[in-house]
């Protein structure tokens, strides 16, 4: 997930005429590899790189037929196979028993790539690639191109058994109020591939020196209607009027996962002050107290615990999105 964000965000920043670099996109693997298929890659220039296909046992074979790639302006192709014995004792000694087919993406060759980039970051649909005789095709939404590819490197993609990929756009997250954490949370977020949104209208908190990918100087109340698509919600004011409001606002919302910070009686006097409706709609989708019990005290351990949380959340089937009833109705 955060490759992915990390990955597309520097192909769009280098879709330039004349800017060498390569997407690398797993297709297919067998056997043990660090990558699955849809993980990816961006080389550039001057040993250039954004995200992992390996331990780093594999990048510089990648990174060189990458190159390659880029200077050609055609879609390229790679199988990195480490079954064998040789290969695990000997050469890179990646300790890996797997092979690993790439397809190598020319960033400024490949038509209508930085509005499709565009398009994923901007959480308008999963981005499709899926081979189609003689050609990748993608698909972000509505818009989808078709890239050519050489007989050698579609036959190749078939042969590897290259099932069509689906990459979900990146998972968002609005934080109600700012504190000690955020500095620590608000990066560690980005870092594990999530978008952030700050709603902070105290002069204190609400600097864009937070990292947030946006900040918002607005009430609950309007911030709502601009994340109304978002995965997750967390009211951290530190302030019981103001997360009051929060939650208030929130009620209304189709958000899936809302977590609120503080102990759990802080959360009962809170609950108090809200209307039955309003209690019935959070209870489902309420975390609170929200992260996980990792131990440590202090701004740094909470931070964790809430990105651990979410991370967890995100990835576990959706059978168990549900927040646990650690209260009765």
């Amino acid at each position: 997930m955060s490759a992915a964000r990390h990955s597309i965000e520097a192909s769009l920043r280098a879709c330039r005429p004349g800017e060498a670099s390569t997407l690398a996109l797993v297709m297919a693997t067998e056997g043990s590899n660090y990558s699955q298929p849809g993980a990816m890659a961006w080389f550039g220039p001057d040993a250039a790189q954004v995200g992992w296909l390996s331990g780093g046992c594999l990048e510089d074979e990648i990174a060189g037929h990458a190159a390659e790639a880029a200077r050609s302006g055609r879609v390229g192709w790679l199988e990195v196979d480490t079954r064998d014995d040789e290969s695990l004792l000997s050469g890179s000694a990646v300790g890996c028993r797997g092979r690993l087919c790439l397809a190598l993406l020319p960033v400024s060759a490949l038509r209508g790539w930085a509005a499709l980039a565009g398009a994923w970051l901007q959480r308008r649909g999963a981005l499709t690639v899926a081979l189609q005789a003689d050609a990748l095709v993608a698909r972000v939404g509505d818009r989808d191109e078709r890239w050519p590819l050489s007989p050698l490197v579609a036959r190749a993609l078939a042969a590897a058994g290259a099932a069509p990929l689906r990459i979900d756009p990146p998972p968002a997250v609005a934080l109600f109020g700012a504190g000690p954490e955020t500095p620590v949370l608000v990066p560690l977020l980005r870092q594990l591939g999530w978008l952030t949104l700050l709603v902070e209208r105290r002069p204190r908190w609400n600097a864009p020196a937070a990292g947030a990918d946006r900040v918002l100087a607005l009430t609950p109340g309007e911030a709502v209607m601009a994340c109304t698509d978002h995965d997750a919600a967390l009211v951290m004011h530190h302030n019981f009027e103001l997360d009051r409001e929060a939650l208030d606002a929130l009620a209304a919302s189709r958000i899936p996962f809302i977590g609120l910070l503080g102990p759990a009686r802080r959360r009962e006097d809170l609950f108090r002050l809200l209307r039955r409706p309003q209690h019935d709609r959070l209870a489902p989708r309420l975390h609170s107290p929200v992260g996980l019990p990792l131990g440590g005290k202090g701004p740094e351990a909470i931070a964790l615990s809430i990105a651990a949380q979410l991370q967890q959340w995100r990835t576990e089937p959706a059978v168990l999105r549900q927040a646990p009833q650690a209260w009765s109705a």
